[in-house]
């Protein structure tokens, strides 16, 4: 099921085509009307935000190190929760992660009165991440940094409350922690639907 040559299939594989093909358009081809500044999302209160921005937004990337990041986790992830669920289910969670991860951002903005947009797949991959913890809380994780071996269910706790406290504590500018929670939070609330209510880990 984990074996590498499953890995660039199915919806996955498309997602990942979209989310590469823009980018490298927005960089080569600037006049061609793919503006990376139209298709992220603004403020929802402030000129220049459009509704097309809740879903463009997580398939735009401004610098290559944040989709490579991205696209990884997708690629490796991302193909055993497709497996397991099919591509229908997948593709619906995905997307709904990602807007998850969209409203809790803005819901924050709104909040605080900052103007801080938000770009990226991370939302969406963030929800993939929970449902890969959900669906296998024992498989064990290889990590890079810090190089050690995890439980994926302890490794989305650790990614996350790392999020929280540097959301709320307002440091790591630059990066939309709220937006990976809420995409985390969309994913656990699609799977507590779907298993009504019941969930294990």
């Amino acid at each position: 099921m984990f074996q590498s040559s499953h890995n660039f299939r199915g919806v996955v594989k498309y997602l990942i085509i979209i989310n590469i093909a823009i980018f490298f358009a927005a960089q080569l081809l600037p006049g061609a009307g793919i503006d990376p500044g139209v298709l992220a999302a603004g403020p929802i209160n402030q000129p220049g935000f459009y509704p097309t921005q809740i879903l463009t937004h997580m398939f735009t990337h401004f610098e290559f190190g944040h989709l490579l990041f991205n696209m990884l986790a997708l690629y490796f992830i991302g193909p055993i929760v497709e497996m397991v669920w099919g591509p229908k289910r997948f593709l619906t969670y995905y997307l709904i992660c990602g807007v998850g991860g969209f409203a809790l951002h803005m819901l924050v903005l709104l909040l605080t009165h900052s103007s801080a947009g938000i770009v990226g797949a991370s939302g969406a991959i963030s929800g993939i991440l929970v449902a890969f913890a959900f669906l296998f809380p024992n498989q064990i994780l290889s990590l890079i940094f810090p190089p050690i071996e995890m439980r994926a269910k302890y490794f989305v706790l650790m990614i996350f409350g790392i999020d929280l406290v540097l959301g709320v504590s307002g440091r790591g500018t630059g990066v939309a922690h709220f937006g990976h929670l809420g995409g985390a939070l969309a994913g656990l609330i699609m799977l507590m639907i779907w298993n009504k209510g019941r969930l294990r880990f």
